[in-house]
């Protein structure tokens, strides 16, 4: 069966569209998406979508990770062996994280990373027959918003899906949820985000207002974030009230 963009595409579908374009121009395949010689394959079931410029993909519900390389993933360190941390990112396998893939880190210099805490990375290896491995820094070496996350924030999980809504450059919820409250997130294509804002109040409200918004239309999204802003007046009235 031969489908083209916006179809619900089911594994074994020949995707005709992708096949004619690559003729022409370089294009990249995303999730769900795989080639062979000239023609193009689907693997998962779900909508065929595109983002600009050439990004072809399969947008599924999913909670199970695949690792791909050059991803932002949310990590958790279980394990150090020698100058190589173990790092949980969901995936089937456990990717390393070498203490010299941190910004300024040397020898002498090694980064403060303990057992148990949170790292926001890229994936510089992701394949079906190697070990991923993860790096904390951009190509010039510098960290970019990427590193070790504070302690104080939360962590929590959804679905792929919701991680690939909320980073489409075209999704205002972060938008609107900044013009009330200050707060930071790392959300990673791995299905875990992080939150910290000034309260603790206000990082549940936060991670509340982005779990809500998986299956709330554009439209909707203003509403919500009044919501948000409305129950954490309240709430902060109260407080005022009991002391």
């Amino acid at each position: 069966m031969e489908v083209n963009l916006g179809d619900v595409i089911m594994p074994g579908d020949i995707v005709k569209e992708i096949a004619e374009v690559m003729k022409k121009e370089t294009i990249v395949l995303g999730p769900g998406l795989r080639r062979e010689v000239d023609t193009v394959y689907a693997y998962k079931a779900g909508i065929l979508k595109k983002r600009d410029p050439a990004i072809y993909y399969v947008d599924c519900y999913q909670k199970r990770y695949v690792p791909n390389r050059g991803e932002n993933v949310v990590g958790i360190i279980t394990q150090k062996a020698g100058d190589i941390f173990k790092v949980d990112i969901g995936a089937s396998e456990h990717a390393s994280l070498s203490y010299l893939a941190f910004e300024g880190a040397t020898k002498k210099n090694r980064p403060d990373v303990q057992i148990g805490d949170l790292v926001f990375a890229k994936l510089l290896v992701a394949s079906k027959d190697m070990e991923a491995e993860l790096v904390c820094v951009d190509s010039h070496g510098k960290e970019k918003n990427l590193g070790a996350l504070t302690s104080d924030g939360m962590l929590f999980n959804c679905s792929l899906s919701l991680i690939r809504k909320i980073l489409n450059p075209n999704f205002s919820l972060f938008n609107k949820l900044a013009h009330s409250q200050a707060f930071e997130v790392a959300a990673g294509m791995n299905g875990r985000i992080w939150v910290k804002a000034r309260t603790i109040q206000e990082t549940i409200a936060v991670a509340n207002a982005i779990l809500a918004a998986e299956y709330a239309a554009p439209s909707d999204i203003e509403k919500l974030c009044s919501n948000i802003e409305k129950t954490l007046l309240l709430t902060q009235s109260n407080n005022m009230d009991e002391s």
